[in-house]
């Protein structure tokens, strides 16, 4: 009987948890899209190609980096915010289930302040903002060694587009930074 209730609640804070992060991710992805679009901005460069301009080919380079960056950028950025999230919501799940627990024996331990909880929350903002800036750039640069020197006129293959991603992401995941995480 008892093993059965023990079951039953830890089903049941794994669905919170992750309905927890599902709403929180999906809350979280137009403020992500919106930054994503602000900081990779390709409709500037689209509107100047209308134009005819003369140096549309450098144009073009230009609008060919911001592409493969925003989509890996977009990947990379909602990996680490699904991620982020549920660390978090376990460790705060921890800490209220620890300050439920506290406050039946004693009556007023609070082993998880609201300000606690906020710092765990706030570093979820530092990812969509200086995070997510410094990100771009660590894939930008990569993007840019990577295609930089293929032709506007070259077609990829499927097995070219997998090599060229797999060569962009070992650069990005051998670079070290620590302010990705504050």
């Amino acid at each position: 009987m008892l093993r059965s209730v023990w079951n039953f609640l830890k089903r049941h804070k794994k669905k919170c948890i992750f309905l927890g992060t599902v709403l929180g991710v999906l809350s979280m992805l137009p403020t992500l899209r919106e930054a994503l679009m602000q900081q990779l901005n390709s409709e500037s460069l689209t509107a100047l190609l209308k134009n005819r301009p003369s140096n549309k080919l450098e144009i073009w380079e230009d609008l060919k980096i911001i592409s493969f960056t925003r989509s890996i950028v977009a990947v990379y950025s909602t990996c680490m915010l699904v991620v982020l999230l549920r660390v978090q919501l376990n460790i705060i799940g921890g800490y209220i289930y620890l300050d439920n627990a506290a406050v039946g024996k004693n009556g007023t331990t609070i082993l998880a302040p609201p300000d606690v909880q906020q710092q765990y929350l706030s570093s979820i903002q530092h990812l969509l903002g200086d995070g997510l800036t410094e990100l771009i750039t660590v894939i930008k640069q990569a993007v840019q060694k990577i295609l930089g020197s293929v032709s506007l006129k070259h077609s990829l293959s499927l097995l070219d587009l997998e090599q060229k991603l797999k060569e962009i992401r070992n650069l990005v995941e051998q670079h070290k930074s620590s302010s990705w995480i504050n």
